[in-house]
């Protein structure tokens, strides 16, 4: 029999006081007092400690087979405070079943969106060749691991597309609407244009390095940003930050912010490189660079729990409630200087950091330091 979990005094971002009772995947009670602990383990944080919802980055690379874009899932989940990684389509409808049982040799939880290239990010040009989207594969691979695949993922930018201009984009869209899943789409340099890619983007699409310093990025100059971005926001498409080696830039983001441009998500576009090298480190990295231009702690907390599991359509994650999912992280917010680096070398000193100290995952308690 599992031994029940009973955390005792877990402070939330917004400063309150909690227990958590859990047994295996389930969160079974949560009281401003738990009484009954016979028999149960009990994980006292005494006011000190900060808890939430497990962590999701809902944009990495951890399918560990193509040497472009590859990590180990519990590398950049579970020991970085991390209990949900996403992987941003590194898999097509060739390789996902692969990708499939690595991922059930790890500790953290892995969903996956499916690329719309059959072979996946094997090389940087999936999409310059029409010939590699074949819709039909794409849609058996969904119906035979769908409670893995959860989107389907369109990297839509010069080097990825070739010659082929809009048309992956409209062969994804078309893909994830007769799937039902949402569709990421990856902007980077041009063309296409950012206007042709978002005009055909609708309510519920996710793009991904929303805040990237190219300049087929959202600003339109240095304190304002493109018409298109603003339509697609106010329709309902969903911005990811996406951070990467080559994706995120403190002055564009905190424009989009003064403009009233907010991400919807916080993730990392992280793999074994950018992890181990920089500038993206994990997802606590990124989520303090978000702090540090102005976003609320409320916002972030959000940003990796509930906002992802919405977008996503993960049932029962993202947020601390009965019944739901039992993934939990334990952080600190540290008072004290940490340098910060952006996609483009530019640096910010943050006066607090996230710091990510054990989890919960799948009812086992784990210090992440001890690991």
């Amino acid at each position: 029999m599992v031994m029940k979990i009973v955390i005792k005094n877990g402070r939330l971002i917004d400063g309150n006081l909690i227990d958590i009772e859990i047994e295996e995947d389930k969160i079974l009670k949560i009281s401003e007092n738990i009484e009954n602990l016979e028999g149960k383990k009990v994980i006292d944080l005494k006011g000190e400690k900060h808890i939430s919802s497990g962590w999701i980055d809902m944009h990495t690379h951890c399918f560990n087979k193509f040497k472009l874009y590859s990590d180990d899932a519990d590398e950049i989940g579970y020991k970085k405070g991390v209990t949900v990684v996403v992987d941003a389509g590194t898999a097509g409808a060739d390789t996902i079943e692969e990708f499939y049982n690595q991922s059930k040799g790890v500790k953290t939880r892995v969903f996956a969106f499916i690329n719309i290239a059959r072979q996946g990010i094997k090389s940087q040009d999936e999409l310059s060749n029409l010939d590699n989207l074949k819709v039909n594969l794409l849609m058996d691979a969904v119906e035979k691991y769908k409670e893995f695949i959860v989107g389907v993922k369109a990297r839509i930018s010069k080097t990825v597309v070739g010659n082929n201009g809009i048309t992956p984009l409209k062969i994804a869209k078309k893909a994830s609407e007769e799937a039902g899943l949402p569709l990421m789409v990856h902007i980077g340099s041009e063309p296409p244009t950012l206007k042709e890619i978002l005009d055909e983007l609708k309510e519920g699409n996710i793009v991904s390095h929303i805040f990237n310093g190219k300049a087929n990025g959202i600003l339109k100059d240095e304190n304002s940003i493109k018409e298109e971005a603003i339509k697609a926001y106010e329709k309902g498409v969903y911005f990811d930050i996406a951070h990467g080696k080559d994706s995120f830039n403190f002055n564009v983001a905190e424009t989009a912010r003064t403009n009233g441009i907010k991400c919807h998500s916080i993730s990392t576009d992280i793999y074994q490189r950018n992890r181990l090298h920089g500038p993206v480190f994990d997802l606590a990295t990124t989520m303090t660079k978000a702090l540090t231009i102005g976003y609320e702690k409320e916002e972030v907390i959000e940003m990796v729990t509930k906002n992802p599991a919405e977008i996503l359509g993960l049932k029962g994650f993202g947020e601390l409630k009965e019944g739901f999912i039992s993934d939990i992280t334990i952080f600190d917010i540290v008072k004290g200087e940490k340098e910060l680096v952006d996609s483009n070398g530019n640096k910010k000193i943050a006066l607090e950091y996230f710091k990510p100290l054990a989890v919960i995952l799948k009812g086992e308690y784990i210090e992440i330091d001890k690991e």
